[in-house]
């Protein structure tokens, strides 16, 4: 079976920085290679919506309200990616939940809060 696991979050002081992990359990080493992984957010009363992903190559991409702040890595020997967020604010405050899509289905992390106070 397949899941993924996060770790990271918590209450942290507006300008403040933390990382965020997510390791993927159960998929092979070649598998987790061509993998792309997103990282969405939800805020109170908000959708969920995409802040960061990284691709198969290792190329990234970033909603314009999180550029310059968030960088998101992918350690393959350890099947994990890392979001490191810099720069927080208020309005960052959010669920933060890993996302990849395995053999057509969406898989999910449990999603670490994050606050952000000002």
């Amino acid at each position: 079976q397949v899941y993924l696991v996060e770790s990271g979050g918590g209450l942290v002081q507006a300008g403040g920085s933390l990382k965020l992990s997510c390791a993927v359990r159960g998929m092979i080493l070649s598998v987790f290679w061509d993998q792309e992984i997103g990282w969405y957010r939800q805020a109170p009363g908000k959708e969920r919506e995409l802040v960061a992903s990284i691709s198969s190559s290792k190329s990234t991409k970033y909603a314009d309200s999180v550029k310059g702040r968030f960088a998101n890595s992918k350690d393959n020997a350890r099947k994990s990616v890392n979001l490191q967020i810099n720069g927080l604010k208020p309005e960052d405050t959010a669920v933060y939940y890993c996302h990849t899509n395995y053999n057509g289905k969406d898989l999910w992390g449990p999603g670490p809060q994050v606050t952000v106070s000002s």
